[in-house]
């Protein structure tokens, strides 16, 4: 059999119909969701749940024929225009100029990095939805949430296969309306009590914050269109490098200004999408959406799409903008993981370490190390989608408590969640023969190479410090999070939870299998979450209180969420590395393991081989560089995940009692440092974004400028809107009085003068006519004895004369 009759091997007539399928399949089903949703049995549920397992299965067979193309050395780029004539034409209906005019056109672009994220997207997609049959059971609009997020599935798809900028925008924009309509699901529900209001102003928050970005991705966007006349990635990569030695050969060492700039716009649309400092504030509000919705927003749609992006774009970047993102993907890095350790809401841990892991993504590619980074952007989809619908998993078991001193000893009840969860959780810390070990080794092993590889900079060294600190502070904060959880005995009401049995629930759960009789309490005014230091208690969903006693026993969740989980969890495990297929070499982790991930995704089967070879030529070490690098990266690797890991257990690992005493302990000796980080470094309350939900007021208050930057700007619009009334349009009306005066007066000088010396002319002609008129009778005897008294008249004078 040849390579080309092959089952795995890729035919375009008929593979990239299959991809459009899937690509479509989840629009079909929203729309028929909207129109007959609710009308369906089950409201529609299965209808979409159905699709997205025929949408996960192609992408699976997909991801097969490149890991085979990959494994048996045959190229895998295709373009469905350039090899089946699948085209869409926006402009006119052909590539050819018109008016001089260039057509935008978009075609399905599928490399190994495209089917490796249609996979990943593919797959968790279908374990949310299945997830949410059992966790979203008997809410309000359930019919809704499953057609949007859908669509939101839709997005990514469409956003991955785009084979140009111009549609990567596209899709970029409607995963960000998706994602507003999904965190506000709960805002057309009053009776979701302090969630209506929350999820309110969190979409709002999410909306408009990440337009920031997208306002610079978008301008970004338009300087490189500006310059190179095209937005299709393939276009943009051989032209910029072109670009790139013309600028070199004139200015030898210099990169073009423009495409710095261009490229720092570029990467203002990951900031914003990706959740890196400063715009990261979006991303743990949007916990006012149900848990599904968070498992899809910080695994496999958003948050990826922007680190999808520097992918896409790495080519266009210049040092510069390399070393920016270096430097923003580091500190976002430490800086939310700090924050983790402080968190006790379940969900706020996880969101806060989607930041920081996001950050090790971006620091990675800024790094050069593009195949780290995005190889981090899968594992951490497969592990951080467990980890969310495990914590959804546990919310759900622990009748909608979500503060981890709430809990303790649930391992004993939900036996199965916690086993996913911890999987999930070493692998996030980094251990070996978990997925992700794998790869965020790889990304510290890139900052060591560049200071090994004399390739060193100030954002090397700064990533080789500050990254492995992020991971120890990871390993610390999830093991702090598995212990709290699941270790000791269950310890309900330990502290006050403002959103265990919030008022005005809904009965979500109300119809499984573990109905009990139970109260319900209502929201407290202010949460601890949207004080003015932060929102240590955000993730809660509005499902209500299913009907349970107040401190009922934790049970396990229903078999839909529990098949999710470990399909997820699987992956998380051997996601990275499938080292079953030889466990022998396996067990020597220390050795550099060529994961499947490796072998299909590289500079040159990203970029092409011309472009690849240069662009791997500029990130190369020798030989001795890079072992000593893999050496130093393993064993710092290995040393903080190990540290992080025991700090945990000696702090929260050994009883409730005693951890309370430690942690006490610690928290007081570093009090002031303790308060600015729980506080999340006080960054919504200085740029004034801080939500403050208050449940005794049924309207909101007027906002109130204060000393944040939007207080700033709102302080300065007022007095520019001061200087506008009181000064221009002023100005203004003072000019239209004076203009008014001068009309007045023109207008009595041409009605009395000019009017009255014309009007006098007529005047005097008129009488003159009349006078003369007596003359002319048109009698000649009048006439005669004018001319007979006319000569006497003479004649008289002249003798006098």
């Amino acid at each position: 059999m040849t390579a080309e009759s092959h089952f795995l091997a890729f035919d375009p007539a008929r593979d990239f119909k299959l991809l459009f399928l899937a690509f479509a399949l989840p629009l079909v089903g929203y729309v028929i969701q909207i129109a007959v949703g609710k009308r369906l049995p089950r409201q529609g549920d299965w209808l979409l749940t159905s699709g997205l397992f025929a949408t996960a299965s192609i992408t699976v067979l997909m991801f097969a024929k490149s890991l085979w193309a990959a494994y048996h050395g045959l190229e895998f780029r295709h373009h469905s225009g350039d090899e089946a004539g699948l085209w869409f034409h926006w402009f006119y209906s052909s590539d050819e100029l018109a008016n001089g005019v260039a057509n935008v056109s978009a075609a399905i672009f599928y490399d190994p990095l495209g089917a490796a994220m249609l996979m990943v997207v593919g797959v968790v997609s279908f374990c949310v939805h299945l997830f949410s049959i059992g966790y979203m059971h008997g809410t309000p609009r359930y019919h809704i949430f499953f057609a949007n997020i859908s669509l939101f599935t839709f997005a990514m798809l469409g956003l991955v296969l785009s084979d140009n900028l111009l549609f990567l925008f596209i899709f970029w924009e409607l995963m960000g309306l998706m994602s507003y309509l999904l965190i506000g699901h709960f805002s057309h529900d009053p009776s979701s009590g302090y969630f209506h209001k929350w999820a309110t102003k969190a979409c709002k928050k999410a909306f408009l914050t990440t337009r920031v970005g997208d306002t610079c991705l978008l301008v970004g966007m338009v300087i490189f269109f500006w310059k190179f006349e095209t937005f299709r990635f393939t276009e943009l990569w051989r032209l910029s490098i072109e670009e790139i030695a013309r600028h070199q050969s004139m200015h030898p060492g210099e990169y073009p200004l423009w495409m710095t700039v261009g490229g720092l716009f570029v990467f203002g649309g990951t900031i914003g999408k990706s959740a890196q400092f400063p715009l990261h504030i979006w991303l743990p509000d949007a916990m006012a959406g149900p848990t599904p919705v968070s498992a899809m927003i910080h695994a496999a749609t958003m948050v990826a799409a922007g680190v999808f992006l520097l992918g896409r774009c790495y080519p266009m970047f210049t040092p510069d903008v390399l070393d920016v993102i270096a430097a923003v993907g580091t500190i976002t890095a430490i800086f939310a993981a700090t924050i983790g350790t402080t968190a006790y809401d379940l969900k706020a841990v996880l969101a806060w370490s989607t930041i920081s892991q996001l950050g090790f993504m971006v620091a990675a590619i800024g790094l050069g190390g593009v195949v780290a980074g995005l190889f981090h952007m899968v594992t951490h989809a497969f592990f951080k989608a467990c980890l969310f619908l495990s914590a959804g998993s546990v919310i759900h078991g622990c009748h909608h408590e979500q503060d981890m001193r709430n809990m303790g000893g649930v391992r004993k009840h939900m036996p199965i969640t916690f086993a996913c969860m911890l999987a999930s959780t070493i692998a996030i810390a980094g251990i070996p023969f978990f997925s992700g070990f794998y790869s965020k080794d790889m990304i510290i092993l890139r900052a060591w190479e560049n200071i090994l590889g004399g390739k060193f900079t100030g954002a090397s060294f700064f990533a080789a410090v500050g990254l492995p600190l992020a991971a120890a502070c990871t390993a610390f904060y999830m093991f702090r999070m598995i212990f709290m959880t699941f270790s000791d005995s269950y310890r309900p009401g330990t502290v006050e939870s403002p959103f265990a049995h919030h008022g005005g629930g809904h009965d979500d759960h109300g119809r499984d299998d573990h109905a009990h009789a139970g109260h319900a309490h209502a929201a407290p005014a202010h949460s601890h979450a949207a004080s003015a230091h932060g929102h240590e208690g955000h993730g809660h969903d509005a499902h209500g209180h299913d009907s349970h006693g107040e401190h009922a026993t934790p049970h396990e969740s229903p078999l839909p969420m529990v098949v999710a989980l470990c399909i997820l969890a699987f992956l998380g495990v051997f996601g990275g590395h499938f080292w079953l297929a030889d466990p022998l070499h396996a067990l020597k982790f220390w050795e550099h393991a060529h994961t499947w991930f490796e072998t299909s995704v590289s500079f040159q089967s990203l970029y092409g081989a011309q472009i690849g070879d240069q662009l791997a030529a500029a990130v190369a070490v020798d030989e001795h560089a890079g072992h000593l690098a893999h050496i130093v990266a393993l064993s710092v690797s290995l040393t903080v995940a190990s540290l992080g890991i025991l700090v945990a257990w000696l702090i929260y690992g050994r009883g409730w009692e005693r951890s309370q005493r430690i942690a006490g302990k610690i928290t007081h000796s570093i009090h002031a440092i303790y308060e600015v980080v729980k506080g999340k470094y006080f960054v919504d309350e200085a740029l004034g974004t801080a939500i403050v939900v208050d449940m005794k007021r049924k309207d909101e208050p007027r906002y109130q400028p204060d000393a944040s930057v939007i207080g700033a700007s709102m302080h300065i619009a007022n007095v520019l809107g001061w200087i506008d009334r009181n000064v221009v349009d002023a100005t203004v009306n003072l000019v239209g009085r004076i203009g008014m005066s001068f009309g007045k007066g023109s207008a009595t000088f041409d009605r009395v003068v000019i009017d009255g010396a014309v009007n006098g002319v007529g005047l005097f002609t008129q009488t003159f006519g009349s006078v003369v008129r007596l003359f002319q009778s048109g009698r000649v005897q009048q006439y005669a004895t004018f001319a007979v008294f006319g000569g006497l008249a003479l004649a008289a004078w002249l003798i006098l004369l």
